[in-house]
């Protein structure tokens, strides 16, 4: 059978992937906002290693998991998966592709029965949870396989950490590109007037701990449930998240009193099947659960998301957003709302639906900020972009004064800083240091190759000055200004003369020099746009 049609984002992250297997990093991870087909990725994958002839396994932790990806991988591939769970194993089958569970894998008995070069790939879905010592022990045991960690969206901290385990990022498809591109929808966040004071909530595990924050949650339930009624929340298919059972069927009760069609479901609900075939059929329109539903379930038609289980896990965070945000064609679906409430935690890591899009807590802060004043749903693209704009030009500002401050220092060479923000460039804006090597400081070679280039190297690290080092060569073959006709112009006042051409530059400077270093009359620095726009994506 032959395989579905990809998506174009999709075959670019197989062929990436493979590319990083074939470069020698052979731990790899892959981050796919959630409804972007991860499960198919995976099972291209595991299709074109069957071709070449070899095996592959993929773990999860979460027997839901593994029944949905094997189905998805005969339906996607024809072909058709082992089981590695309790009493079912894959010895003695045919299968090239077998689904494990980790907690049946990790146990001696289990991996001593299979030889550890059965597996030419491993495939962890969830990465995050990589780092556990069961499946570290397991990767461990399959130590010659190509292994590629799958998530939606770690935390930049959990980058760090996943470095542990994985050697580079082959590719990443965020949410906020998805709703670009038009493959999820778009997101409206709005702030409902209840604030909910749980700063005496201790944590637990890195997060706050669920058995607290059920009864900080009690007294505002009826002030929750209200605020919903007041927003005409009636007509909107919604899944609230809580952080336990009886938390979630106490507020079904508040929401059933005011009108609501509420259901609850959660782990040990006999008629869960039922519930969620009813909520699916529209006889229920508003689901709330325990966080049952934050993984292996997909009810397109949600349009209305509740996170009443505040959290530090960007991961968790957008694992509960993502049941929204898949399109719906059926119901004429045409974006999702998230609600969101005025936290008092005292803790300024908790997420909020800025942390979905915002690669910078920085405008992560400014987008909270505008949605809480705003008072009404809040566009979470349009909100990044003004987000942006406000953060950027408090940041021109602070480097105006650092500039001022060090213009001294090291007069020959630009800084680094004033270069990318010249050249408006957000990936070095943006860039995080996420594996080791990354972290040390330029290599001898890479601090000679930035000094030839007007850059200076002593305030970067290594990832950062290889990331620079690329962007020149781009730029220099896309013909763009130099970093020192970028620091000459920056000095007679002209703004981001980093998006001119070299030949814009050039003529610049030439009528510079001819007014002895002066600016010509009839031209204001500041204002100056060159005759034709430079655009920004020949570098990208």
């Amino acid at each position: 059978m032959p395989p579905t049609t990809l998506r174009p984002y999709q075959v670019e992250a197989v062929d990436a992937v493979e590319h990083e297997w074939a470069s020698g990093n052979r731990r790899t991870l892959l981050v796919q906002a959630t409804g972007t087909g991860k499960t198919i990725v995976m099972a291209e994958l595991a299709r074109r290693v069957a071709s070449r002839g070899g095996r592959t396994l993929l773990l999860a932790h979460r027997g839901e998991l593994l029944s949905q990806a094997a189905d998805k991988i005969e339906k996607f591939t024809g072909l058709t998966c082992a089981v590695e769970k309790a009493e079912q194993t894959c010895l003695g089958t045919w299968n090239s592709v077998t689904v494990g569970s980790v907690q049946t894998l990790m146990r001696d008995s289990r991996l001593d029965a299979l030889a550890p070069n059965r597996f030419d790939c491993v495939m962890v879905d969830e990465a995050h949870h990589a780092l556990a010592d069961g499946y570290v022990k397991v990767l461990e045991h399959f130590d010659s396989a190509n292994v590629l960690g799958v998530t939606a969206t770690p935390d930049r901290s959990d980058q760090r950490d996943l470095g542990e385990v994985f050697d580079s990022l082959a590719y990443e498809y965020g949410l906020a590109k998805a709703v670009k591109d038009g493959w999820l929808c778009p997101i409206e966040a709005q702030m409902l007037p209840v604030t909910l004071d749980v700063s005496g909530v201790s944590i637990q595990a890195g997060d706050y701990s669920a058995g607290q924050l059920g009864d900080a949650l009690d007294p505002y339930l009826d002030a929750i449930a209200d605020a919903m009624a007041n927003e005409g929340l009636k007509d909107h298919r919604t899944v609230v998240f809580l952080p336990l059972v009886r938390t979630a069927k106490a507020f079904r009760d508040r929401l059933c009193e005011r009108g609501f069609q509420a259901a609850e479901v959660d782990g040990q609900s006999d008629d869960r099947d039922e519930v969620l075939s009813d909520f699916d059929s529209g006889r229920y329109n508003i689901l709330c659960n325990s966080m049952l539903l934050t993984e292996g379930w997909d009810c397109p038609a949600v349009d209305c998301v509740v996170v009443l289980r505040p959290t530090k896990s960007r991961s968790l965070y957008a694992q509960m957003v993502g049941r929204g945000t898949r399109l719906s064609p059926a119901t004429g679906k045409s974006k999702l709302l998230l609600l969101d409430f005025l936290w008092l935690t005292g803790r300024h890591e908790l997420c909020r639906p800025a942390s979905l899009v915002a690669r910078r807590a920085e405008v992560a802060d400014r987008m909270t900020k505008i949605v809480a004043d705003e008072g009404g749903p809040v566009d979470l693209e349009e909100c990044e972009e003004a987000a942006e704009t406000d953060v950027q030009v408090a940041r021109e500002e602070a480097l105006a004064k650092r500039l001022h401050e060090l213009r001294h220092r090291k007069a020959r060479l630009v800084d680094p800083l004033q270069f990318e923000m010249s050249i408006c460039d957000r990936d070095l804006q943006d860039y995080v240091p996420t594996f080791a090597w990354q972290q040390q400081k330029p290599s001898e070679a890479q601090a000679h190759a930035l000094e030839a280039w007007g850059i200076d190297p002593d305030v970067m690290d290594a990832g950062k000055a290889s990331l620079m080092l690329d962007r020149l060569s781009k730029r220099k073959a896309a013909g763009m200004a130099t970093p020192k006709q970028v620091r000459m112009l920056e000095r007679k006042g002209f703004r981001h003369p980093g998006t001119w051409t070299f030949d814009q530059a050039s003529d610049m400077m030439g009528r510079l020099a001819q007014n002895r270093w002066r600016v010509p009359v009839g031209i204001t620095p500041t204002t100056y746009v060159p005759k034709e726009e430079v655009a920004k994506e020949a570098i990208s």
